[in-house]
């Protein structure tokens, strides 16, 4: 037992981030594995987009290495800005599916214009069968789908700047939490499934793998050689390297494997006919060694009111799950939640690299990987450096097609494991937020039935019979069918709109028992107090830039949002001081004021007025010697 307590805190010194970086190979082997992970949900991103493209379409189409390097190479600038002014955490950019879901409901669900017969004007009716004749335009499409990715990355920065995104992140308690994560990883299971089911012995091979090594291996410690002249070559035990590398050792083995056997006779395609596409155009023989992307290479943007629509979706859903990874993030590396500033400035990161997305011709934006932030959960295993290193290694594969398309040799199968792997952890963590509250609680347990089912029911609805949610304006109906068929943010939506509006005790909506795990306690050790204020300080912009930045300008909009003086930075939780919140009783909400909780500022002024009164009173009493106001007996 001992021994696996020391190999738990040695995993967990290399995520703090107040420990000692790794060591340069280390930090490699990290980076890679970050790579591996987000290559990975960047081709499974494609290859679900190319499944829903009409047989027509999959003809002439870009090559998809020259797409692939391009959101690479985006992700990697929108990586380095969020580690360096965004957020400051070690959280990788790609895609996501909240991209890819008003993507498929632009593609899919739009039939063609049309002539009406009624009027001769034109109009665009919703297709609900999946046999639905698309004759779109290929090259307008992709530029259509550009259009709402870039309209999605000011959606981003928009939030960022208002200061929304801090805002509901810091109203996000465990009640909240806890639902929103464990649907964002069940609603993985679709696509999961896809994709497993190409090769099953493949995924569960994967699958097996990465439990072996990271739960019944994880206090196996390989040995270290090391050479000096004055003692020669000793041996010692090294960390526990199968545990933090959990993911890169089955992921590369089996790839592998597969390349090696794949001469041999193997229905590599037998899952879907664009997967034979996908390969064909992927070939190495059509692909440059070396390209920079530049603006416009595959078509400006197009700005339609359909893409105006789908693109706030896109943005509003994205949002969602980057403050979920925010949060995921920080608890993995056992810190408080991030400040309010520092969620904003992370949300803007990602609405620049969406936007550079765009304008590179990308099908989709960029957001915190729920993939990575659950693989750095799993493998306990992170730093600073592997990330930037990462973002680096980002930028030179978006740089090379060629290299880029051989990293798309992976099979499918793959792909399949590490959204498995991946997930699960998402759920996990979701699950975890249930011990600090009152589970047993009937209003908890309506909350969180209720926002769960709903989240996995509406978008299975609409999915099936989308011609139900009309409205008569198209790119309203395009908006809400958007984002109605996104469950996180049915989830995410209606357990944030309860939980702030049910009223319950703190103890009851788990704000006591998650803050005492933390901040309360922290206060009684020195040393943790002190990591904690690292951490903190970690998240903060560097100093250089906010030097250099007038006083004044920190006290404008929207620098107080973004980078806030000192003086203005208070850590509070749901509106509630730290050194306050453990001495309010009874029931609270957060967005319905109850009376009796929050003390408005004419009752404030008044309680002042009357105390001061006291004050005169008693001092009058003491000149003439008579007994205290409070020391004055009542009658009845």
């Amino acid at each position: 037992m001992s021994k696996a307590i020391r190999t738990a805190q040695s995993i967990l010194s290399l995520a703090q981030p107040g420990a000692k970086w790794p060591s340069w190979p280390i930090s490699c082997l990290l980076a890679l594995q970050h790579l591996l992970v987000q290559v990975s949900f960047l081709c499974v991103f494609h290859f679900l987009f190319i499944a829903i493209l009409p047989k027509e379409q999959l003809k002439d189409t870009p090559y998809w290495d020259g797409l692939l390097a391009h959101s690479l190479f985006a992700c990697g600038i929108s990586t380095a800005i969020q580690c360096t002014l965004g957020t400051r955490l070690p959280l990788v950019q790609a895609p996501s599916f909240e991209f890819l879901i008003p993507a498929m409901v632009l593609t899919r669900q739009m039939a063609p214009v049309h002539q009406s017969k009624e009027n001769s004007t034109e109009a665009l009716e919703i297709c609900a069968g999946p046999d639905c004749e698309n004759t779109r335009n290929k090259i307008q499409l992709f530029q259509e789908i550009s259009g709402a990715v870039l309209v999605s990355g000011l959606v981003q920065m928009l939030l960022g700047v208002s200061g929304a995104c801090g805002w509901i992140a810091h109203h996000c308690g465990p009640m909240v939490l806890a639902p929103s994560l464990s649907v964002i990883g069940l609603s993985a299971y679709k696509p999961a499934a896809l994709l497993c089911s190409e090769n099953w012995i493949i995924a569960v091979l994967l699958v097996l793998l990465c439990v072996l090594i990271s739960q019944h291996l994880a206090s196996c410690r390989l040995p270290h050689c090391q050479w000096s002249q004055t003692k020669g070559l000793s041996i010692t035990s090294g960390g526990p390297a199968l545990h933090m590398f959990s993911v890169l050792l089955p992921f590369s083995s089996i790839w592998l494997i597969c390349g090696i056997l794949r001469p041999v006779v193997i229905p590599w395609d037998s899952l879907h006919p664009s997967t034979h596409h996908l390969n064909l155009s992927n070939s190495t023989l059509q692909s440059p060694w070396f390209k920079v992307p530049y603006p416009g290479e595959q078509g400006w943007p197009v700005l339609s009111t359909h893409a105006i629509g789908i693109g706030a979706a896109m943005g509003v859903t994205a949002s969602v799950n980057s403050i979920g990874c925010y949060l995921l993030c920080s608890k993995a590396l056992k810190n408080p939640s991030p400040s309010q500033h520092s969620c904003n400035r992370g949300l803007c990161a990602e609405g620049l690299g969406s936007l550079l997305s765009a304008v590179l011709g990308s099908m989709s934006g960029t957001a915190s990987s729920m993939s990575n932030a659950c693989a750095s959960n799993l493998t306990q295993a992170t730093s600073f450096r592997s990330v930037r290193i990462g973002a680096l290694a980002c930028i030179v594969l978006g740089l090379s097609p060629q290299l880029m398309g051989l990293l798309t040799t992976i099979p499918l199968g793959i792909h399949g494991g590490v959204l498995c792997v991946t997930y699960s952890v998402a759920v996990g963590t979701g699950v975890s937020y249930f011990q600090y509250t009152d589970i047993d609680s009937g209003r908890n347990i309506f909350i969180v039935g209720f926002t769960m089912f709903m989240g996995l029911l509406v978008p299975k609805w609409l999915f099936g019979a989308p011609e139900s949610l009309t409205t008569g304006c198209i790119p309203l109906d395009l908006f809400l069918l958007s984002l109605l068929m996104v469950p996180s943010f049915i989830t995410g939506f209606l357990s944030f709109f309860l939980e702030n509006t049910v009223s319950g005790t703190l103890q009851e909506r788990g704000l006591l028992n998650h803050l005492s795990s933390g901040n309360l306690e922290a206060g009684r050790n020195s040393l943790q107090h002190r990591k904690e204020e690292e951490s903190a300080q970690r998240c903060e912009l560097p100093l250089i830039p906010q030097k250099r930045l007038p006083s004044s300008w920190c006290k404008g909009f929207p620098f107080c949002l973004l980078c806030p003086l000192e003086e203005n930075k208070q850590e509070t939780m749901n509106h509630y001081p730290l050194e306050k919140l453990q001495h309010l009783e009874g029931e609270t909400t957060d967005l319905l004021v109850k009376r009796g909780t929050v003390k408005l500022e004419s009752e404030v002024e008044l309680e002042a007025e009357e105390e001061s009164k006291i004050m005169q009173g008693n001092l009058e009493n003491h000149k003439h010697g008579r007994p205290m106001v409070h020391e004055i007996i009542p009658l009845c």
